[in-house]
């Protein structure tokens, strides 16, 4: 007899588990589907390009974000990360795959930047390896992996490691451009994401309703000669904490 549920993590962590592990891409059991994913450096896939998000290079350039610590969740190649430690941040950089750790370390290697990259479960590693709070939490494409359920999670990490008055900018899926339109539920019926949730701005604004608005809209199309990433199918969002401890 199965009675293992006590907290509400025992919740989150049952639900999890309802999830195939090549849908369940966020967590650590899905990292050798990442691993996969990047195994083929040459493969077109759009963000493998080593440019930095048109959205994230505005913010700076408009000096809505100011250096200060940075987080990356889910760095991937780590191209927003780089951009980040060249503009000044101290930057640690989360991500659950190991080959993309790698190749983001191989990057940094090269551009001779000081970034703290760590490989693994960004809710977990919050209570352990990094180290808030940060000025700006970075997440080009980690939030429209999540299942439902683990909105939750996100919430409380940056409840815990968002500086009071530091910054979460965040591109994902936009409804009607890419990714699933389901309702939450179906998830947990179909027992998968369909490659990512998509979001619309009504929803966005619910869920991080806590945070103040600075900007949200679509990210700009950048075309191959542009030297930033931008791709229109996806939101951009710069968001404010704007409580005091």
């Amino acid at each position: 007899m199965d009675r293992n549920i006590r907290t509400v993590e025992d919740v989150l962590t049952l639900l999890d588990g309802l999830f195939a592990p090549e849908a369940d891409r966020w967590t650590a059991e899905g990292a050798s589907w990442w691993d996969g994913f990047y195994a083929d450096r040459s493969k077109p896939v759009p963000f493998f390009v080593a440019k930095p998000d048109e959205n994230l290079v505005s913010y700076l350039d408009r000096g809505l974000v100011t250096p200060g610590r940075a987080l990356d969740l889910g760095c991937g190649p780590g191209r927003n990360a780089l951009h980040l430690a060249s503009a000044g941040f101290a930057v640690d950089a989360v991500d659950l795959s190991p080959a993309a750790i790698a190749w983001a370390a191989e990057r940094a290697r090269e551009a001779g930047a000081d970034i703290r990259f760590r490989c693994g479960d960004a809710f977990t590693l919050a209570d352990t390896e990094l180290n808030g709070p940060y000025d700006l939490i970075y997440d080009s494409g980690c939030f429209h992996h999540l299942p439902p359920h683990r909105r939750i999670s996100y919430l409380a990490l940056l409840d815990r490691s968002l500086a009071p008055g530091g910054h979460l900018a965040l591109t994902c899926f936009a409804a009607g451009e890419m990714g699933s339109e389901l309702g939450d539920a179906d998830f947990y019926r179909q027992s998968g994401l369909h490659g990512g949730l998509a979001y619309t701005s009504e929803s966005l604004r619910w869920i991080f309703s806590g945070l103040s608005e600075a900007e949200l809209r679509r990210m700009h199309d950048e075309g191959p000669e542009s030297p930033h990433f931008g791709e229109p199918f996806l939101w951009t969002a710069l968001l404010r904490r704007t409580d005091r401890p």
